[in-house]
C-alpha cells in the first residue's frame, strides 16, 4: 500500500520513543538557600481526562518565597518559540491568558497549592503544561502531561486513498468531530490493537502507519510497530489521516429504513437529530460499546456500522471495530441512518 518511489526509508520507532519519554522532565535550578521551592517530582506526572471533564494539573510549593510569581504555560512544539501562557498567579491573585485561560483557575486547596484547574476539556487541550516558579534570578519548573482519553481512527477521502495534503487531513478530521492525532496517541492506539496498512498524517506533519500483524502488502520483512515516512511536505504530499476523538456529549442512535442520503438526513431531522459524524460513531462504539449490524449513512456520505460483539453474520471479522462500506452513490444505494442528538 505504499509508493516504492518514496525517498524516505521505512523505519520502526523505538529509540525515538525512549528518548522522548526521557525528555519529559525539565531540569530544576536550586533556590538561593540550596533547597528547591517546588515539590519535585510532581504528585502526578500525567493527568487523564475525557472531553468535557474538569481536571487539576498539580503543582505544589515546598517553601513559599516572599515575592514570587507562578506561570502556567502550555508547551507546543509547533509554536516556534512562542509561549502559550495560560495563567499567572501570585499571593495577590491570578490573571488568565489566551483561549485556555477562559477555562482556567487556580485550585488554591491550601497555602502551598499553585495547581491549575481546567474546565470543560476539549480535544485540543491535551499536551504538556509547565508550572514555573519565578523568584528573582532563580527559576524552577515542573512539567505535567495532560492526556485526553479517547481513540484514534484512520480516515480516507471519499475520492480514494492518499488524497489529503496535511491541511486537508486536518480539516477532514475537524469535520468529523476529531483532530489530527499526535504520534503519542497513534502509538497508544497501536498498543491497543490498531493495525492499518495505509500511511496517514499526524499532528506534527509526519506520516506513519501502525502494524501489528506484518504482511506482504504492508512492507514485507519488517517487525510489528509504527512504521514511518518521517516529515513530509505539508502542501505537496498526499496521504490519509489518523484522527483522534473522545467522548461525545450527545448520543448516537440508528434510524431503520431504506434511505438515500437525502432521505437519511430527513429521517434524522424528524427525530430532532442530524446525521452522525464518523468521530461520533467511533465514540459511541468505544465508550458505550455501541453494537449494530446494520449499515447506515453518516454525515460525510460514508456508510458504516459499529461492532462491539463480533459475529459471523456481521462481516465475519473476528475483531471489534467500526466497519465501512466506503462512499456509495448517494442516490442509488439505500441504507439506514446513524443519527446524533
Amino acid at each position: 500500500h505504499f509508493s516504492r518511489e518514496d525517498s524516505s526509508p521505512l523505519s520502526l520507532i523505538g529509540v525515538w520513543m525512549n528518548a522522548n519519554c526521557q525528555a519529559q522532565r525539565a531540569p530544576l535550578m536550586s533556590a538561593d538557600n540550596g533547597e528547591a521551592y517546588l515539590i519535585e517530582p510532581p504528585v502526578y506526572a500525567e493527568v487523564t481526562g475525557r472531553r468535557g471533564d474538569n481536571v487539576t494539573l498539580p503543582c505544589l510549593l515546598r517553601n513559599k518565597p516572599k515575592h514570587y510569581k507562578v506561570k502556567w504555560t502550555k508547551l507546543d512544539p509547533e509554536s516556534m518559540g512562542v509561549q502559550n501562557v495560560v495563567m499567572m498567579l501570585s499571593a495577590q491573585g491570578y490573571k488568565p491568558y489566551g483561549h485556555l485561560g477562559k477555562r482556567a483557575s487556580p485550585r488554591n486547596a491550601h497555602a502551598m497549592d499553585v495547581s491549575l484547574e481546567l474546565s470543560h476539556l476539549t480535544l485540543e487541550d491535551g499536551g504538556r503544561y509547565r508550572c514555573e516558579l519565578i523568584d528573582g534570578i532563580e527559576d524552577e519548573n515542573v512539567v505535567i502531561t495532560l492526556s485526553i482519553e479517547g481513540l484514534v481512527f484512520p480516515y480516507q477521502s471519499k475520492h480514494g486513498r492518499y488524497r489529503f495534503t496535511f491541511h486537508e487531513a486536518k480539516q477532514a478530521c475537524a469535520e468529523n468531530d476529531a483532530i489530527l492525532a499526535t504520534f503519542d496517541q497513534l502509538y497508544r492506539a497501536w498498543t491497543e490493537g490498531l493495525d492499518w496498512c495505509n500511511a496517514g498524517w499526524v499532528h506534527d506533519g509526519t506520516v506513519h502507519y501502525p502494524i501489528i500483524q506484518p504482511r506482504a502488502a504492508c512492507g514485507e520483512g519488517l517487525l510489528p510497530g509504527i512504521r514511518s515516512y518521517g516529515p513530509k511536505d505539508k502542501k505537496r504530499d498526499h496521504f490519509d489521516a489518523f484522527c483522534f476523538t473522545s467522548l461525545a456529549p450527545g448520543s448516537v442512535f440508528y434510524a431503520r429504513g431504506s434511505f438515500s442520503y437525502k432521505q437519511a438526513e430527513l429521517a434524522c431531522a424528524e427525530k430532532g437529530a442530524k446525521l452522525a459524524d464518523v468521530g461520533q460513531l467511533y465514540s459511541a462504539w468505544h465508550f458505550h460499546q455501541y453494537d449494530r449490524c446494520d449499515g447506515g449513512w453518516l454525515r460525510d456520505g460514508s456508510v458504516r456500522f459499529p461492532i462491539s460483539n463480533p459475529r459471523r453474520r456481521c462481516g465475519g471479522v473476528s475483531e471489534a471495530g467500526v466497519r465501512s462500506f466506503g462512499f456509495p452513490d448517494r442516490n442509488a444505494h439505500l441504507y439506514g441512518a446513524y443519527c446524533y442528538r
